[in-house]
Protein backbone atom coordinates (compact mmCIF):
# COMPACT_ATOMS: atom_id res chain seq x y z
CA UNK A 1 0.00 0.00 0.00
CA UNK A 2 1.78 3.36 -0.75
CA UNK A 3 2.42 5.58 1.66
CA UNK A 4 3.43 9.67 1.37
CA UNK A 5 7.04 9.53 3.07
CA UNK A 6 9.65 12.56 4.25
CA UNK A 7 12.44 11.90 1.73
CA UNK A 8 15.41 9.43 3.24
CA UNK A 9 18.59 8.28 2.32
CA UNK A 10 17.01 4.37 2.55
CA UNK A 11 15.38 4.91 -0.90
CA UNK A 12 18.46 5.73 -2.91
CA UNK A 13 18.55 2.66 -4.87
CA UNK A 14 15.35 2.64 -5.34
CA UNK A 15 15.34 6.57 -6.23
CA UNK A 16 18.24 5.63 -9.15
CA UNK A 17 16.13 2.72 -10.75
CA UNK A 18 13.18 4.86 -11.02
CA UNK A 19 15.31 7.88 -12.11
CA UNK A 20 16.31 5.17 -15.02
CA UNK A 21 12.61 5.40 -15.92
CA UNK A 22 12.27 8.50 -16.56
CA UNK A 23 15.32 8.44 -19.15
CA UNK A 24 16.53 12.24 -19.06
CA UNK A 25 12.54 13.49 -18.29
CA UNK A 26 11.94 16.18 -15.97
CA UNK A 27 11.27 14.77 -12.51
CA UNK A 28 8.56 17.06 -11.55
CA UNK A 29 7.83 17.89 -7.63
CA UNK A 30 11.12 15.98 -7.04
CA UNK A 31 13.35 19.53 -5.91
CA UNK A 32 16.02 18.15 -8.05
CA UNK A 33 18.42 21.35 -9.08
CA UNK A 34 21.58 21.12 -11.65
CA UNK A 35 24.03 21.06 -8.53
CA UNK A 36 22.27 18.16 -7.05
CA UNK A 37 24.25 14.87 -7.32
CA UNK A 38 21.61 12.31 -6.49
CA UNK A 39 23.69 9.29 -7.90
CA UNK A 40 26.18 9.30 -5.59
CA UNK A 41 25.75 8.03 -1.56
CA UNK A 42 27.09 11.16 -0.68
CA UNK A 43 25.22 13.40 -2.63
CA UNK A 44 21.78 11.40 -2.70
CA UNK A 45 21.95 12.31 1.11
CA UNK A 46 22.99 15.95 0.48
CA UNK A 47 19.88 15.91 -1.38
CA UNK A 48 17.88 14.16 1.27
CA UNK A 49 19.24 16.89 3.86
CA UNK A 50 18.56 19.66 1.55
CA UNK A 51 15.05 18.76 0.91
CA UNK A 52 14.28 18.53 4.69
CA UNK A 53 15.62 21.83 5.75
CA UNK A 54 13.63 23.51 2.81
CA UNK A 55 10.59 22.86 4.80
CA UNK A 56 11.92 25.43 7.49
CA UNK A 57 14.08 27.90 5.36
CA UNK A 58 15.44 28.11 2.01
CA UNK A 59 18.12 30.93 0.77
CA UNK A 60 18.30 32.27 -2.17
CA UNK A 61 16.77 34.47 -5.08
CA UNK A 62 13.38 33.03 -6.28
CA UNK A 63 13.33 30.17 -3.50
CA UNK A 64 10.36 29.45 -1.10
CA UNK A 65 9.97 26.91 1.73
CA UNK A 66 8.58 23.89 0.29
CA UNK A 67 7.31 20.29 1.89
CA UNK A 68 8.40 17.34 -0.18
CA UNK A 69 7.23 13.84 -0.07
CA UNK A 70 7.70 10.82 -1.52
CA UNK A 71 5.33 8.41 -2.97
CA UNK A 72 6.47 4.94 -2.07
CA UNK A 73 5.43 0.99 -1.55
CA UNK A 74 7.52 -0.73 1.26
CA UNK A 75 10.87 0.44 0.03
CA UNK A 76 9.85 1.05 -3.57
CA UNK A 77 9.97 4.60 -4.94
CA UNK A 78 7.34 5.42 -7.23
CA UNK A 79 7.42 9.21 -7.12
CA UNK A 80 7.29 12.50 -5.86
CA UNK A 81 5.45 15.55 -4.64
CA UNK A 82 5.65 18.96 -3.14
CA UNK A 83 3.93 21.57 -1.98
CA UNK A 84 5.59 25.29 -2.18
CA UNK A 85 4.48 27.17 1.32
CA UNK A 86 4.38 30.48 -1.52
CA UNK A 87 4.08 31.73 -4.52
CA UNK A 88 6.74 33.66 -6.44
CA UNK A 89 6.06 35.62 -9.57
CA UNK A 90 7.32 32.64 -11.20
CA UNK A 91 5.52 29.70 -9.60
CA UNK A 92 2.53 32.60 -9.73
CA UNK A 93 2.39 32.50 -12.94
CA UNK A 94 3.96 28.81 -14.49
CA UNK A 95 5.21 26.81 -11.24
CA UNK A 96 2.41 26.51 -8.83
CA UNK A 97 2.35 25.49 -5.35
CA UNK A 98 1.83 21.74 -6.18
CA UNK A 99 4.46 19.71 -8.25
CA UNK A 100 4.23 16.06 -8.31
CA UNK A 101 5.43 12.97 -10.87
CA UNK A 102 5.34 9.01 -11.03
CA UNK A 103 7.88 7.12 -12.55
CA UNK A 104 6.89 5.73 -15.94
CA UNK A 105 6.27 2.36 -14.16
CA UNK A 106 3.72 3.77 -11.36
CA UNK A 107 1.85 5.78 -13.97
CA UNK A 108 -2.28 5.09 -14.81
CA UNK A 109 -2.76 3.50 -11.10
CA UNK A 110 -4.52 6.81 -10.04
CA UNK A 111 -1.56 7.30 -7.30
CA UNK A 112 -0.98 11.13 -8.76
CA UNK A 113 -4.96 11.59 -7.79
CA UNK A 114 -3.98 9.41 -4.52
CA UNK A 115 -1.08 11.90 -3.58
CA UNK A 116 -2.37 15.09 -4.98
CA UNK A 117 -5.46 14.60 -2.62
CA UNK A 118 -3.25 13.92 0.44
CA UNK A 119 -1.02 16.88 -0.01
CA UNK A 120 -3.90 18.92 -0.37
CA UNK A 121 -4.97 17.95 3.14
CA UNK A 122 -0.53 19.81 4.14
CA UNK A 123 -2.15 22.79 2.19
CA UNK A 124 -5.57 22.74 4.53
CA UNK A 125 -3.42 22.46 7.43
CA UNK A 126 -1.04 25.30 6.10
CA UNK A 127 -4.23 27.56 6.46
CA UNK A 128 -4.11 28.24 2.41
CA UNK A 129 -7.36 28.86 1.17
CA UNK A 130 -6.18 27.91 -2.48
CA UNK A 131 -3.76 26.46 -4.55
CA UNK A 132 -2.52 26.57 -7.76
CA UNK A 133 -1.49 23.69 -9.84
CA UNK A 134 0.20 23.41 -13.33
CA UNK A 135 0.90 20.81 -15.83
CA UNK A 136 1.63 21.02 -19.53
CA UNK A 137 -0.99 21.20 -22.20
CA UNK A 138 -0.41 17.89 -23.36
CA UNK A 139 -0.46 16.15 -20.23
CA UNK A 140 -3.50 15.22 -20.11
CA UNK A 141 -3.55 12.40 -17.46
CA UNK A 142 -2.34 15.37 -15.15
CA UNK A 143 -5.13 17.42 -16.23
CA UNK A 144 -7.03 14.93 -15.14
CA UNK A 145 -5.70 14.20 -11.84
CA UNK A 146 -5.88 17.78 -11.29
CA UNK A 147 -9.67 17.93 -12.07
CA UNK A 148 -10.64 15.20 -9.89
CA UNK A 149 -8.99 16.75 -6.92
CA UNK A 150 -11.30 19.59 -7.92
CA UNK A 151 -8.83 21.67 -9.87
CA UNK A 152 -10.44 24.29 -11.37
CA UNK A 153 -8.91 25.59 -14.75
CA UNK A 154 -8.18 29.37 -14.91
CA UNK A 155 -6.35 29.93 -18.31
CA UNK A 156 -3.38 28.11 -20.10
CA UNK A 157 -0.64 30.29 -21.16
CA UNK A 158 2.62 30.17 -23.21
CA UNK A 159 5.71 31.08 -21.42
CA UNK A 160 8.52 32.75 -23.43
CA UNK A 161 10.09 29.37 -24.44
CA UNK A 162 7.02 27.97 -26.03
CA UNK A 163 5.86 25.51 -23.39
CA UNK A 164 2.09 25.64 -23.50
CA UNK A 165 0.68 25.26 -19.87
CA UNK A 166 -2.58 25.02 -18.05
CA UNK A 167 -2.97 26.75 -14.54
CA UNK A 168 -5.65 24.80 -12.51
CA UNK A 169 -7.23 26.48 -8.43
CA UNK A 170 -8.26 24.34 -5.95
CA UNK A 171 -10.48 25.59 -3.73
CA UNK A 172 -9.42 24.29 0.15
CA UNK A 173 -12.47 25.25 1.91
Amino acid sequence: MPVLERPHVRFHESFLAARREWVGEHQPGAGLRGSDDPVSPDGFAAWVDRLLAEERHVDGPGLVTCTYRWIVDDARYLGSISLRHELTPFLFDEGGHIGYGLRPSARGRGLGSWALRRMLVQARNRRMGTVLVTCDDDNIASSRTIEACGGVLEDIRRNEVGRVYRRYWIALD
